[in-house]
């Protein structure tokens, strides 16, 4: 159960009168409601009220939406108060001294005059005693979808100009202190059984929703005896705090089990690259056996004309740059040690045509698979090096948001001609004997943003790349990583579904 579920029940709890015990001495309802007629009478006598506000209208069996105490009452929300009516639609003033409570002012974490207006200090006489607000007085959102029946409580007590009006979006619900606690109606028109349908009472269309000032006046309110009313509302603001305290620890752990496959594959990757996911063999063949064989197999794709005599070339690592320890029978290489890199192709507008070859952009990695759900194709001559080939990764060198820079790819399947762009790289190694699934893998690629060289456009340079380091473990132990790493992988793949 999520912290508002539980805030939800614990409202309708209340509001049927199953939150705190009923008290046989309570004076019920009833007579509560006599007093408020009484009342009401005396202010009409007095000029402050109008005849027509003494009349009642049942609310019928069929407007009751639950079953309430016996010393309770179903009644009209203008049976039990004294004032109830929109605000008006004001003239504004850059002179802040006399503020109109709008929309944005009434939030249900509170009432606040932050993201007040105000009114033209000239139109100020305008406005009827009874429009300005009072403590208490229950100000409720009657205007669009995403507001609409939002409510706060007017406190004079964080109103510096000792002085408010509501704005014609607002409307505005005056109770008698001595007969109806406001608090009480708050947590009522707060709760699911009204928010539920507020929308559904309003009038108007779909984007600009109305709640009728005559909808307000003939809601129907569950009323309990007034020390009841007391009881319920201490009891709620005893239980809200520790509603917050739990949704709050609820969300927390909501985000934790979110990030919680994440966290397991980063840590499992953590402990692959640094030799500590699958035991050592003995009897493997060291790392540096491996890049000697690489080294000859460059040598002799420099005689065939096929790599350059630069690409011969190996920077030695300092043990300054080496990020983390390895296992003895690893070393540290650079990804140019090992592959090849090119940066992508770049094309004009008119290149773009309904037929040639598909352009591999940002876009197109998706949690490290190629989506091509989202194409552009070119019909233009694409060198041969920039021809996107089975096993090569498809990186992401340069992006609007930092975040996305090195992000990537496997290339498992070729169905069709492809490039890749100018923001875009591939890595390719052409000495497959030597390597497994263990380098043909995005899995040392995630880090890469870090290598961007500049801090006004993200990307990474095929310089920065090329100088990347990478720990290389004996092709033995690489095949018995990719094995534990696929394993794995798919049982925190479970985790997400």
């Amino acid at each position: 159960m999520t912290g508002q579920q539980l805030k939800n029940s614990i409202l309708q709890e209340a509001i049927e009168g199953r939150l705190v015990p009923q008290d046989p001495n309570d004076e019920p309802a009833s007579v509560l409601l006599d007093k408020i007629r009484k009342e009401k009478a005396r202010l009409v006598k007095e000029g402050k009220l109008k005849k027509k506000d003494l009349e009642e209208i049942p609310v019928s069996e069929d407007e009751k939406p639950f079953k309430i105490p016996e010393s309770w009452e179903w009644v009209r929300l203008e049976d039990i108060t004294v004032y109830i009516s929109r605000g008006k639609s004001p003239v504004y003033s850059d002179i802040m001294k006399y503020p109109i409570v709008a929309q944005k002012c009434n939030q249900w974490s509170g009432f606040s005059l932050d993201k007040a207006k105000f009114a033209d200090p000239k139109t100020i006489e305008k406005y009827a005693e009874e429009r300005l607000l009072r403590d208490g007085d229950l100000l409720w959102n009657s205007t669009g979808l995403g507001t609409l029946g939002r409510m706060a409580i007017y406190d004079s007590s964080i109103n510096q100009y000792r002085w408010a009006v509501a704005d014609s979006h607002v409307t505005v619900i005056r109770t008698l202190p001595l007969f109806c606690d406001y608090k009480y109606l708050f947590y009522y028109f707060a709760s699911a059984q009204v928010q539920n349908v507020i929308e559904d009472k309003a009038d108007g269309s779909t984007k600009q929703k109305e709640l009728n000032q005559e909808t307000v006046k003939k809601y129907e309110v569950p009323f309990p005896p007034l020390a009841e009313q007391k009881r319920i509302v201490a009891k709620i603001e005893e239980l809200l705090p520790k509603v917050e305290e739990y949704g709050k620890a609820q969300d927390e752990l909501n985000k934790l089990n979110e990030e919680l496959p994440e966290r397991l594959k980063k840590s499992i990757l953590q402990e692959a690259i640094e030799g500590r996911l699958v035991p050592q063999g003995a009897n493997d063949e060291p790392a540096s056996v491996l890049l000697d064989k690489i080294r000859k197999e460059k040598a002799r794709l420099v005689k065939e004309g096929k790599l350059k005599k630069k690409d011969l070339v190996e920077t030695p690592i300092s043990e300054d740059e080496k990020p983390f320890e390895i296992p003895e029978s690893w070393e540290w290489c650079r990804v140019s040690d090992i592959s090849e890199s090119f940066i992508g192709l770049t094309y004009k507008p008119s290149d773009v045509s309904n037929s040639g070859w598909i352009v591999l952009r940002s876009s197109n990695i998706q949690n490290g698979n190629l989506d091509f759900s989202d194409i552009v194709k070119v019909n233009i001559d694409v060198p041969e090096k920039l021809q996107v080939r089975k096993n090569d990764i498809i990186i992401c060198a340069r992006n609007g948001s930092k975040k996305l820079v090195g992000k990537s790819a496997l290339v498992n399947e070729i169905s069709d001609q492809m490039t890749f762009g100018a923001f875009m790289a591939i890595c390719r190694t052409p000495f497959y004997g030597y390597m497994s699934k263990y380098l043909l893998s995005p899995l040392f690629f995630g880090q890469l943003r870090k290598e961007s060289d500049t801090t006004t456009i993200n990307q990474l340079t095929q310089k920065n790349f090329n100088k990347y380091l990478v720990p290389l473990p004996p092709l033995a132990e690489q095949h018995r990583i990719v094995a534990k790493l696929e394993q794995l992988l798919h049982e925190i793949d479970k985790l997400k579904a």
